[in-house]
């Protein structure tokens, strides 16, 4: 496994073990989530467990587990068939991630300015 994909890795495990994403079910989970990283991109993943988060926090109980990845997934197919358009900002990601959301929003900064020069 190369470089990137072990950093990749460790943001996807970083969201999980921040919120205790896994509860009770560990083995479960992480072979769940293994399969997830087979199948989809680490940084598509990593928006749908921040996205999945926050529309866990409006329902009592916190949902956790499989049944947690589960919504996760669900999330995931139904973005391989239309348009990912993220509920949240690049700030927001980082705000609840703690990661720097460039890997997934790409880069945020305006391109420097030029000034207009005119032709000769």
């Amino acid at each position: 496994m190369e470089i990137w994909e072990q950093l990749s890795q460790q943001r996807v495990k970083h969201i999980v073990s921040s919120y205790q994403l896994s509860g009770d079910e560990v083995t479960g989970f992480d072979r769940y989530l293994e399969d997830l990283m087979q199948l989809y991109p680490r940084p598509l993943i990593e928006l749908a467990l921040v996205e999945t988060l926050v529309d866990a926090w409006l329902s009592i109980p916190f949902v956790r587990g499989v049944s947690f990845l589960s919504k996760t997934h669900d999330k995931l197919k139904a973005w391989e068939n239309q348009p990912i358009v993220s509920t949240i900002t690049p700030a927001q990601f980082q705000q609840i991630a703690g990661l720097d959301p460039t890997p997934i929003f790409g880069s945020t900064e305006l391109p420097p300015a030029c000034p207009i020069v005119s032709p000769s």
